[in-house]
């Protein structure tokens, strides 16, 4: 039988807990790693399976890949040779497209097989290629896509969208790209800041880091680097939750203020308070929990967005906190039309929730949980089952944790160490 997790819910958690390094930006830094003459060290990874499978892809390319040490890589893409990416490990990951923009740059072209990664609705491929068609590759559409530059030269971008991925990957073309580019409605998440300083201390020129324009020096020779990755804003946020929906006290370490004010503001919504002493973030157990009504004591709505609003991988954390406070709230999930299709695996469970369509839900709580045997559908949705198990009244076992495994290192064990009572059972 495949692995899964059991846990005996019900239990209040205390203690401090460390986020993992940043996954979307762990994902890219492999791949930017390939545009340096030399060795290029990022610490803080996190160690998961999605990582794992990117460094893998590394590993088939010819690339050296080194574990120096429990959280740290060394990564030597000198000895990298043009070749199809192999189609079982793409399809096993989303951010294999991320390999677009490096190997285009340096070799003069690339064959990707088709992504994987959570099914979460459709998830469109065209922003990346349209940047890099500005930037003068050529595409060919079969099985599989192969796009072929002689030379990439910079350009003015206009992205169709705010793409996190499609602004990585123009990032990376554009900073081996000749002259000048202008990226233009650009992703601007914590993990896209990371990827741009990465290539900044890999020799490139930058500008804009943080907003939704960039200015980039092209053609500039590359070295290696050292790099950390940052804290995973998104694993904060479902500690946050966890501490709600678990009426516990954690202490969250390096959470940093400035990647999280959207997130902060959105669980204030649902009466989830937090405070700061330095760059510890705590979440007190006793508190009221309380959903805001908007003013006129009209029905609230939290909403997500592209950066800075409140962050599209944090809402099955939100909707899950939410079964949990008093009140009634709408949740708007407008980036994947399937991501709530989980909630019918809360309300299994017992939660109140009335889903309107592929994009809103309305929630109504306190309501109590109770233990179930349910599956984990992707990553993010997997997590705020684990966090329903932990607050609901008996036992529930969940299966497919493998796709929590991809985004959440050793999620298991971090979480006994505050208390729960959650076992692997293999």
């Amino acid at each position: 039988m495949p692995p899964r997790f059991l846990v005996q819910g019900g239990r209040p958690l205390a203690g401090t807990v460390t986020p993992a390094g940043n996954k979307n930006a762990a994902l890219p830094a492999i791949a930017a790693a390939l545009l340096g003459d030399g060795p290029v060290e990022l610490s803080n990874m996190p160690r998961i399976v999605d990582v794992e499978t990117m460094l893998a892809l590394v590993a088939d390319l010819g690339g050296a890949v080194e574990w120096t040490s429990a959280h740290t890589v060394r990564i030597d893409g000198r000895s990298v040779r043009p070749k199809p990416l192999d189609p079982t490990l793409c399809a096993r990951i989303r951010a294999s497209i991320l390999f677009a923009g490096p190997l285009l740059a340096r070799f003069g072209e690339v064959t990707l097989a088709p992504p994987g990664g959570d099914v979460i609705g459709r998830r469109r491929i065209d922003t990346h290629i349209l940047a890099l068609e500005q930037l003068g590759a050529t595409i060919e559409l079969g099985e599989r896509f192969h796009l072929s530059a002689p030379a990439l030269r910079g350009a003015e971008i206009f992205l169709d969208e705010p793409s996190v991925t499609g602004t990585e990957n123009a990032l990376m073309a554009a900073v081996m790209a000749k002259g000048r580019t202008v990226l233009r409605n650009a992703a601007a998440e914590p993990h896209v800041q990371d990827v741009a300083r990465l290539l900044v201390a890999m020799g490139a020129h930058i500008e804009g880091i943080g907003s939704n324009v960039y200015v980039i020096e092209g053609g500039r020779p590359l070295h290696g680097a050292s790099y950390r990755i940052g804290a995973d804003h998104i694993e904060i946020a479902s500690f946050i939750g966890l501490a709600a929906v678990t009426r516990s006290r954690l202490e969250i370490e390096d959470a940093r203020p400035e990647d999280l004010r959207s997130t902060l503001l959105g669980f204030e919504r649902l009466g989830v308070r937090g405070r700061y002493q330095g760059t510890r973030l705590i979440i007190d157990a006793e508190q009221e929990l309380r959903i805001r009504p908007d003013l006129g004591n009209h029905v609230p709505k939290l909403e997500d967005g592209p950066w800075p609003a409140f962050p599209a991988d944090a809402m099955s954390i939100a909707v899950v906190t939410a079964t949990q406070c008093e009140g009634m709230v709408l949740l708007f999930e407008k980036m994947f039309e399937s991501r709530l299709f989980f909630v019918d695996k809360l309300i299994g469970l017992g939660a109140r929730i009335v889903l309107c369509d592929p994009h809103r839900a309305v929630i109504s709580g306190p309501s109590q949980l109770r233990g179930g045997t349910v599956e984990s559908p992707d990553i993010r949705a997997g997590m705020a089952i684990l966090l329903a198990a932990l607050a609901a009244e008996g036992t529930s076992t969940i299966h497919n944790i493998g796709q929590i495994d991809r985004g959440y290192e050793r999620i298991d064990e971090r979480l006994r160490a505050l208390g729960a009572e959650i076992q692997r059972l293999d």
